[in-house]
Parts: structure tokens; sequence; C-alpha cells
């Protein structure tokens, strides 16, 4: 008598298990890398660090995969074909916490914060996985494009340069400012008639910066653009699913003809480096950065109960409480595993999910091998060297598109919303983006708040979850509609 074996559990092939697995990795790859840039930068670490947070991130991303895919005791693992990587969502306050106090301490502040809210993350997931009433499309959609317009700031600052600091648009006139310093130099020499020099008195930049919005950047930027879109247009199946990191090649490439993208740090690199826990030193743990982590994960499971219940219909297997505790349980242990190991929250990637559908390969052990390969990536330091050496221009070319995917995939799943008979989901919509907006467009707003209170309410991100979660309880109600998530999280797989 024989046992027919469900497609998801199906073992295929090596040499086919392989090469899908490769597939699953080169989609995910540059969404994967971005994060660890983006903060790694925002700290002001320096190159060998960064390098480190991107094949810490690879590794710890291979690690979740597999757990989530291949299971990992009764606890763990919802055994489906997932792969895992670090959450976009996660991003804005880690770049506040960034901001706030930089270097190793500001490191150690925010994987402390990551510990912390993954190990309560793994004690409230079953509670998560009943809170999807509170969390419809109306409110999901509405989190997940204030998250890609958020991010929206940070591509742009790649391409033309950062706000403040060596690439700020305007700068001191260098004669004034030599000006000033001597002023200083006199009013400090004995017997001096000249008044003491205020404590911080500076000149106001009014010189425009070269190194601001060179063209030279920017059209390296254009070009990395232009090439995935046309990808995008004229490749078919799988080119298609990597135009981003086939961009970003080309971007690289242009960038090394021009002089702009040097090898050296990969020439000096190891081929094979071990990822240690705790590399910045023991973490420090802040209530409140735990707290605001913390929320930012309970939207993240959110996210990920849709991502499972649609993935679960895709697979034809019934994704039921206890699995899908298990899998959120599994984005609770993946953030704590990152925060040990230099790394960030981790979820399911979308993007991953709708490959499944497109390939109709059903079979988790696809992303078992994907996981090893990443695995493998994340032990070869050249591998990282070589991510963290490509110039800011090339990743704001390719960060309009990802970043701009992410506000795309909220506007589909809002496409989905009842505007027409129910009113109210305008407004929710409406007021839910204008007060996430506030951080970007006001970023001094709370200057004359309690300190304490600036952790949680710089992150657009948060302010916009918070109050469209609390509109639609106060406008619509809660109402239990499981089949309106699981369509709304295939809207976000639909790439």
């Amino acid at each position: 008598m024989s046992t027919s074996v469900h497609p998801v559990d199906e073992h295929l092939p090596n040499g086919k298990l392989f090469a899908l697995g490769l597939q699953h990795v080169l989609v995910m790859y540059a969404g994967a890398v971005a994060v660890p840039l983006i903060v790694g930068r925002a700290l002001k670490l320096s190159p060998d660090q960064v390098a480190m947070l991107i094949s810490a991130d690879l590794f710890v991303c291979g690690l979740v995969t597999l757990i989530q895919s291949w299971g990992m005791t009764q606890w763990f693992g919802i055994r489906l074909p997932v792969m895992m990587g670090v959450t976009f969502a996660a991003v804005a306050p880690m770049v506040s916490m960034a901001g706030s106090v930089s270097g190793t301490e500001g490191a150690r502040l925010i994987f402390g914060a990551i510990i912390g809210a993954g190990i309560i993350s793994i004690l409230i997931a079953p509670w998560v996985s009943r809170m999807l009433r509170f969390f419809p499309p109306v409110v999901t959609g509405t989190i997940i494009a204030v998250i890609g317009i958020s991010l929206m700031r940070i591509g742009i600052n790649w391409i033309f340069g950062n706000p403040f600091g060596p690439t700020a648009p305007s700068i001191v006139n260098p004669e004034h400012k030599q000006w000033l310093d001597a002023a200083a130099a006199a009013a400090t020499a004995p017997g001096s008639a000249l008044p003491p020099v205020p404590k911080d008195l500076a000149l106001l930049p009014k010189m425009p910066n070269p190194k601001y919005a060179d063209l030279t950047g920017v059209g390296i930027a254009a070009i990395v653009l232009v090439s995935i879109l046309l990808i995008a247009k004229f490749a078919k199946g799988f080119i298609a699913n990597i135009s981003v990191l086939l961009g970003i090649v080309i971007g690289a490439v242009v960038a090394t003809s021009m002089g702009l993208m040097t090898f050296d740090k990969v020439a000096k690199a190891d081929w094979v480096g071990i990822v240690m826990p705790f590399s910045f030193g023991m973490p420090v743990f802040d209530p409140i950065l735990i707290l605001t982590m913390t929320l930012v994960m309970i939207v993240v499971m959110i996210e990920s109960t849709g991502m499972f219940l649609a993935l679960g219909e895709m697979t034809d297997r019934k994704v039921d409480q206890p699995a899908l505790a298990r899998g959120l349980r599994t984005d609770g242990l993946g953030t704590l595993i990152g925060g040990i190991f230099n790394t960030f929250p981790y979820t399911s990637f979308s993007q991953n999910v709708g490959l499944v559908a497109v390939t109709g390969v059903k079979s988790r052990y696809v992303c078992v091998a994907g996981g090893l390969i990443l695995i493998a990536l994340g032990v070869v330091p050249k591998m990282a060297a070589l991510v963290e050496s490509l110039p800011t221009v090339v990743l704001g070319g390719a960060g309009l598109v990802m970043f701009g995917m992410v506000a795309a995939t909220g506007i589909r799943i809002l496409s989905g919303v009842d505007f027409r008979e129910n009113r109210h989901n305008s407004l929710i919509v409406a007021i839910s983006i204008g007060i996430g907006m506030i951080p970007l467009i006001a970023p001094n707003f709370k200057q004359w708040m309690p300190h304490g209170l600036h952790p949680l309410i710089e992150s657009g991100i948060l302010l916009a979850s918070l109050t469209a979660v609390l509109l639609n309880l106060f406008l619509n109600g809660a109402k239990d509609d499981v089949q309106a998530t699981i369509d709304a999280a295939r809207q976000a797989d639909s790439h």
C-alpha cells in the first residue's frame, strides 16, 4: 500500500533543489542586504563593521529560514516554503535610534531592543495569531503604504546625499569659517579686547555644496533605474523577478568603469569568517526602545499571518491556529537570534511567497536549500565586503524601486477595501497616512514633549499603525474576517 506525499513535503532531486533554492535567494538578495546597509551607515559604523552586519544578516536569514521551513520541535517552524529576511518595517525606528546614539553604543541599544522584542514576540505569538480582527486590509494596507513612503526618503538620500554632514545641500563659506576661527583664536589671546566667543557660535550654511546632488551620481542612479525598468519590461520569468539585483550589478559595473567603486576592501577580506554573537559588546536594554520594537513586531507578525494563510491556500495545506502560532513564534525566535548575532528583526519575504505561486513548486525543501545557500554566503566575508563597497548612488536607483514596491504593495491591498459603501475606510486611510507623515515632514515636532516618549513617536510607521488600529476599532469595530486577510496577502504577493 503506497502512501502519497503532500507536495509541501516532497523531496526533489538535489540538483533541482539547489537550482530552485538559488532562485529564491537571488529574488530576495537585494532586499536582504539593504537593511544592514541602511542601519550600518545610519550608525556611522566603519566599512568593516557594515560588512560584518551584512554577513551576519545573510547567516541569520539562512538559519531562520531553516527553522521556519524545516521546523524545530513542536514549538517553532510553520513547515511551509517560506524564506525569512529582515523586515523593512523596523528600519525607520532603528534609523531614528541611530540618529540619537550612533556608533557601537547605538548598535548595542538597537540590538538590546531587538533581543527584548524577540523574547516578547515568542511569548505573545499565540495571542497575536488571534488578533486578526484588529488588522483588516484597511489597516494593514495603510501601514504597509506608510512603510514604503517612509523608506523612500532613504532611497532619495542615497541618490542625492544626506541632508546633514559632508553631503548637506549647503555648506558654510570656507572664507567666513576661516574668519570666525581667527576671531575665536584672537578672543582667547592674552590682552585681547574682543569679547569671548559664545559657545557653539556657528555661521549659517549658505554656499551650495558640490558634493550634494552630483550629476555623475544622479546619472548612475538613473542608469540603475532605467536598467531595472527595461529588464522588468522585456525579460520574462526568473530574469524579470531579479530585475532589481541585475540593475544593481549594472550600476556597479558602470561605477567601477568610472573609478567610483574599488575592490580594495574585497581583496583584504577573508574568504571564510565565522559570524560571532555580541560583536559590538553586550547589548543595552532600554524599556522604551524594547516597547517600540515590540509594537513593530506585532505589526510584522500580523503581516506574516496573512502571508502564512495565503501560502496555505497556495500549497493546499491547511494552516490551523497551532501552525500559525509556530510560524509567528519563529518570527520572534528569528528576531531574538538576530539581536544576538548583530542583525535585525525577521519576517517572511512576500516576494518569495509570490515566487511559489509563479513556479508552482510547493516543496518546503526548496526553501531549506535556499537557507543553506544563505548560511554559506554569510560565512564568506568577501561577499559582504563586495556589497558594502557599492556606492550609495547605485543603491539609490534600486532603492526607489524596492521601497516604492513596498508602498505599491500597500496600495494593492487597499484596492480591495470597500470605500464606496463604507466611507469610514477613507477616513482611516487619510488620517493614518497624515499622522504617519508628521515625523518625515516636521521631525522636530516632539521637541517640547517628554524625552522618554521620543522613541515611541519619532517613527511615522508606529504612529500610522496605532492611528489606523484605533480609528478602525472606533469607526468599524472588530470584525473577524479571515478571508479578507488571505485576499489581502494574495494582493501583497502578486508582484
